[in-house]
């Protein structure tokens, strides 16, 4: 009888982690899918004539308004060791800085490409960020360099190439493949500073940080720009502002927590492919951008060189 019991526990236990496993999936599904929807709002508020830095100010200032509230309630209700307040030491201070300055970065360069270029074509070169992660930690922090790892970034190379060099009638805009390299450099910087950092605070915080400096900075941007801060013109563009705040920023980001905890960093890392590929798909059915068999190559030659260097540690 007590080794019955013992097998119904075992397979109850199988099946949580089974339901688990499946929730960090789906979690991870989602995240990648919302984080790929940046190009419909940026896309659909430059149509509606509002410039690069008011974009990204509104989308950053509403979407720190949010996580401010978040933590009002996390510093003020919660009680215990839940409670978290906003004081930081001089160290964590120094990390936010350079995180929010490198977040500043990524975002303007990618959504300045949009101009430039197909925003699914740019959202695509975007995701060479993590070939760009293992090179810097090999040549800066002497991980070593595997041949899969040399393999993903001949891979990456060739991708990029293939993007760069379009259908053969025309090729990509040398400062547009640019600001989006610039920007996935930034981003692999941003992701190696996070976890070197050691910051011992929540998500939340964190970002409550980031995105304040980035909602300053990029307030800065369009007054130096002489842009200037322009105001949403009607219903449709806060819309979309409020779209950019929450979906591709705050429902990732809490999503993306929920995959790496019950999928695992890996899977989460793998299912991160559909983000250029949902930015592609956008690019094509909602603003008729174009696609090529040279495309279609391009972006598998990217997503094969990201799967090598996400299966590495694996293996």
């Amino acid at each position: 009888m007590s080794h019955n019991t013992g097998n119904s526990n075992n397979k109850k236990g199988v099946g949580i982690k089974k339901s688990a496993s499946f929730f960090g999936m789906l979690c991870g599904i989602l995240a990648a899918v919302a984080y790929g929807t940046n190009p419909l709002g940026a896309l659909m508020l430059y149509a509606n004539g509002m410039p690069t830095g008011s974009v990204l100010f509104y989308r950053f200032g509403l979407a720190w308004v949010i996580i401010a509230m978040v933590m009002l309630v996390r510093s003020t209700l919660l009680k215990g060791s839940r409670r978290e307040t906003l004081r930081i030491t001089p160290k964590e201070f120094g990390t936010l800085t350079a995180l929010g300055l490198l977040f500043i970065v990524s975002s303007l360069t990618l959504y300045l490409s949009f101009h430039l270029m197909d925003a699914g074509v740019a959202s695509t070169i975007l995701f060479t960020y993590p070939v760009m992660t293992a090179v810097i930690m090999a040549v800066f922090f002497h991980e070593r360099i595997t041949w899969l790892t040399l393999l993903s970034i001949i891979l990456s190379f060739i991708g990029v190439a293939l993007l760069y060099a379009g259908d053969g009638t025309a090729t990509l805009p040398f400062k547009g493949v640019l600001l989006v390299l610039l920007s996935a450099l930034s981003y692999a910087v941003y992701i190696i500073v996070a976890a070197r950092g050691r910051l011992h605070m929540s998500s939340f915080k964190i970002n409550f940080y980031v995105l304040l400096y980035c909602a300053l900075g990029m307030l800065a941007y369009a007054l130096i720009s002489g842009e200037g801060v322009m105001l949403p013109p009607n219903a449709v563009s806060w819309f979309y502002v409020g779209w950019l705040a929450i979906v591709p920023a705050i429902m990732a980001l809490v999503l993306l927590v929920y995959a790496a905890k019950y999928a695992g960093s890996t899977t989460t890392a793998i299912l991160g492919a559909l983000e250029p590929l949902t930015a592609v798909l956008i690019g094509i059915f909602v603003f008729g951008e174009s696609f090529t068999l040279t495309l279609a190559i391009g972006i598998a030659f990217i997503l094969a060189s990201v799967a090598l260097i996400v299966l590495k540690p694996a293996k």
